[in-house]
C-alpha cells in the first residue's frame, strides 16, 4: 500500500495532520513545498503522482541557481491533502515541529521540450517511467519557484537525489530565494506557527484549476474578443479595486497551443508575423493550452512608451531594410489578464483568482512582461502614472469576471487628458493658404446606439507637413460620393467625403453641450481600433457598496453563459445610454451621494425623504 509507512508512523489521535487517504486527482498535476523545522530546519518537496505525493527532504532548501546542487533524499509518499497542511507537530510524534506551506502550485514533466499540464494521464505516465529511470525534468507554476528543474538519482545511494535548477529565464544565480520566509497559502513564517500569532488563517490547498471559483472546463478558443474598458471622470480610491498604468500600444491576445503562439490584433487579425520578434519567449510559456490578454508597446532611449517608435516599427515589416525594433528600440508584450489555462476557461472567474494564476504561469523575459497592478490607493498610483509621464491608469474591480467583447463599468479608464477614438467622415480644404493642396480639417464622428454616425466636429491642428501629405493619400483612397453623418454637419469650406474606415485619436479639452469637441487636437491614426466600435462614451462614477457574494455569482453565471456561446464582437454591444447610466448611479442605497451628469457632478441629499 502506498501510504503504509506514512500510517506506521503516525499517531492520527495526536496529530493534526490529513490521515493517510490515497485520491484520484483531476486537472493538472501539483506540487507543494514545506518548510518544516523538525530536529533540523529542512525543506520537503513533493510531487502528486498516482493519488499520493511522492516526498524528498531537501535539507538545504531549494535553489534558483543552476550551481547549486541540492540533495533531496527520497521519504514516504503523502496523501495528497498534505499539500495543504500547515501547524504543529506535537513534541513525541515523527517529524515534532512547525509546517509552513512556502510554495504550491502545478507542475508538468517536461522531458524534450513537451508540456503536458492539459494530459495528467500522460504526465503521470512520463513521470512513472522518469522516476524508474532515476531522473525526472519537471516545469514548476508555483508562487515562488517557476521554470524548469530535475531531480536526478544519485547512483547506488537508494534514496539519494539532487534538486537543480535548470537555466532559463527563471533562473536567479547568486540569489537566494529562501529569504522569501512566509507561507503562500496563509502569509505566516515558522515563528508565526511557533508562537501560535494571532487568528491567522489556515493554509489553503495549492491552486487548482478546477477549485477556482468560476473557471470552466471548455474547448480552446480559436479567437477570444478583449474585453473593453469604460471612461471615469477622474481618480478614486476603494479597497476593492485596483490599479494598473495605461499602456500606449496595441491590444494583442495571445493563443499559446502546444509550444506554438499566435498573435491576434482587437479585431481578431492574425498578426504573428508582425511581432515575430516576441514570439520565441511566448513559445517557451510554461502552459499546454494558454490564452493570454496584453498590450504591445515600444520604448525609447530612456526606456519610456513610445507609440511613434512602435508606428515606425510596423511601417518598417515587410521591408528589406525593415528593422527588429521599434525604430531601433525595443518591442515589450506587457501582459496583464489570463483568460483560458490547460483545459479551463477563466473568464467566469474574478479577476483576483486569475491575476494569481498569472502571476504563476507567466515567464516573464526581456520582451514578454507581468504588468504591475496596485491595490487599494487609487488617487496616489494615479499621480505616480501621471508624473512618470503616463496617460493615467485603467482602475478595475477586484472580483470582476472577463466580459469578452463588452465594454463594462468593472474596468475604468482614468486619463490625465481628455482624448478619445472619432471615426473619420470627411475632409474639408481652405480656398487658400499653406494647406489647400492638403486639407485644413477632418470631420469627425463617432456611432449612437442605432449604428449612425454622429457629428462631433472639426479637428484641423496637430498635424505636420508630412503627416498632411500622408494622411491626404489616405483619405483620396477612401473618397465617396455620400455623406457618411446621419444628418449633414457645418462645413468649413469645400468638403470632401470620405467612405468611414479611418479612426483617428483626439484629445480635446471637454464636450460643448450641443455634443461638440471643444478644442480638438488630432493625435495619431489607430490602425488597431474597427470603426464599428467608436461610440461616444460616457463617464462612469464609482458610487454605493463593494458587490456581495450574490452579485459575484450573478456575474460569474452571466459571464459562463456568453462564454459558452462565443460573445459577440464589441461593436454589437453598445455602451450604456446616459438615461441609464444615471438610473443606475440613483441606485446608491446611500441617503447622501453624487451622481454625474454629461461630466458635470450633482450633490443629492435627504434622498429617501416622503415628500407626499
Amino acid at each position: 500500500m502506498a501510504l503504509a509507512e506514512y500510517r506506521r508512523k503516525r499517531d492520527f489521535k495526536r496529530t493534526g495532520e490529513p490521515p493517510p487517504e490515497k485520491k484520484a486527482g483531476q486537472g493538472p498535476l501539483t506540487f507543494v513545498v514545506q518548510k518544516h523545522r523538525a530536529r533540523a530546519l529542512h525543506y520537503d518537496f513533493r510531487l502528486e503522482l498516482d493519488g499520493v505525493l511522492k516526498s524528498w527532504s531537501v535539507p538545504k532548501g531549494p535553489s534558483v541557481d543552476p550551481a547549486d546542487k541540492r540533495l533531496a533524499v527520497m521519504v514516504e509518499d503523502h496523501p495528497l491533502d498534505y499539500a495543504s497542511f500547515e501547524g504543529t507537530i506535537p513534541e513525541g510524534e515523527y517529524g515534532a515541529g512547525e509546517v509552513i506551506v512556502w510554495d504550491s502550485g502545478t507542475y508538468s514533466p517536461d522531458e524534450g521540450g513537451e508540456l503536458l499540464f492539459d494530459n495528467r494521464a500522460a504526465a503521470e505516465k512520463k513521470m512513472r517511467q522518469g522516476l524508474e529511470d532515476g531522473k525526472l525534468s519537471i516545469t514548476l507554476r508555483g508562487s515562488k519557484l517557476k521554470g524548469s528543474w530535475t531531480l536526478v538519482k544519485i547512483a547506488k545511494r537508494e534514496r539519494d537525489w539532487l534538486l537543480i535548477k535548470h537555466r532559463d529565464g527563471h533562473a536567479r544565480p547568486g540569489s537566494d530565494i529562501l529569504k522569501e520566509e512566509k507561507s503562500a497559502a496563509s502569509g505566516r513564517t515558522i515563528e508565526d506557527i511557533k508562537k501560535k500569532s494571532g487568528d491567522d488563517p489556515p493554509a489553503t490547498a495549492p491552486p487548482d484549476l478546477k477549485n477556482v471559483p468560476g473557471a470552466r472546463q471548455a474547448a480552446f478558443p480559436t479567437n477570444v474578443a478583449p474585453m473593453l474598458a469604460s471612461l471615469t471622470g477622474g481618480p478614486f480610491s476603494r479597497p476593492d479595486w485596483i490599479s494598473e498604468p495605461k499602456l500606449d500600444g496595441f491590444r494583442i491576445i495571445t493563443l499559446v497551443r502546444e509550444g506554438k503562439a499566435t498573435l491576434l490584433s482587437r479585431n481578431g487579425n492574425n498578426v504573428t508575423a508582425k511581432y515575430h520578434i516576441l514570439v520565441p519567449e511566448l513559445d517557451r510559456q510554461p502552459a499546454s493550452e494558454l490564452v493570454l490578454d496584453g498590450e504591445i508597446i515600444a520604448l525609447d532611449e530612456k526606456g519610456k512608451q513610445c507609440f511613434q517608435c512602435l508606428q515606425n516599427y510596423l511601417k518598417s515589416v515587410g521591408r528589406k531594410d525593415g528593422e527588429e525594433e521599434a525604430g531601433g528600440f525595443p518591442l515589450v508584450y506587457y501582459v496583464f489578464d489570463v483568460l483560458y489555462l490547460d483545459g479551463y476557461d477563466l473568464r467566469g472567474a474574478a479577476l483576483r483568482y486569475r491575476k494569481e494564476l498569472l502571476k504563476k504561469v507567466l515567464t516573464p523575459g526581456d520582451r514578454v512582461r507581468l504588468i504591475d497592478y496596485f491595490e487599494k490607493d487609487g488617487e496616489t498610483v494615479y499621480k505616480a502614472a501621471v508624473k512618470n509621464g503616463l496617460e493615467g491608469v485603467v482602475a478595475k474591480q477586484f472580483d470582476s469576471l472577463y466580459q469578452s467583447g463588452r465594454r463594462s463599468p468593472d474596468w475604468l479608464k482614468v486619463k490625465a487628458t481628455l482624448s478619445d477614438e472619432f471615426v473619420i467622415g470627411g475632409y474639408s480644404v481652405a480656398p487658400e493658404g499653406a494647406r489647400k493642396t492638403t486639407f485644413s480639417s477632418l470631420l469627425l464622428g463617432y456611432y449612437d446606439k442605432t449604428r449612425k454616425l454622429v457629428f462631433a466636429g472639426h479637428v484641423g491642428t496637430g498635424f505636420d507637413e508630412k503627416l498632411l501629405g500622408e494622411m491626404k493619400k489616405r483619405l483620396d483612397a477612401l473618397k465617396s460620393t455620400t455623406n457618411p453623418f446621419v444628418e449633414v454637419p457645418p462645413l468649413n469650406g469645400a468638403t470632401t467625403w470620405v467612405k468611414p474606415e479611418l479612426v483617428a485619436e483626439i484629445k480635446f479639452a471637454e464636450w460643448t453641450k450641443d455634443g461638440r469637441l471643444r478644442a480638438p487636437v488630432f493625435m495619431r491614426l489607430r490602425e488597431d481600433k474597427p470603426p464599428g466600435e467608436v461610440r461616444r462614451l460616457e463617464t462612469v462614477t464609482v458610487t454605493g457598496k463593494p458587490p456581495g457574494k450574490k452579485d459575484v455569482k450573478g456575474r460569474m453565471k452571466a459571464t459562463a453563459v456568453a462564454a459558452a456561446d462565443d460573445p459577440p464582437p464589441a461593436d454589437d454591444d453598445p455602451p450604456p445610454a446616459a438615461d441609464d447610466t444615471v438610473l443606475a448611479q440613483l441606485k446608491n442605497p446611500e441617503n447622501d451621494f453624487t451622481i454625474e451628469v454629461e461630466g458635470r457632478k450633482i450633490n443629492l441629499s435627504n434622498v429617501g425623504k416622503t415628500l407626499w
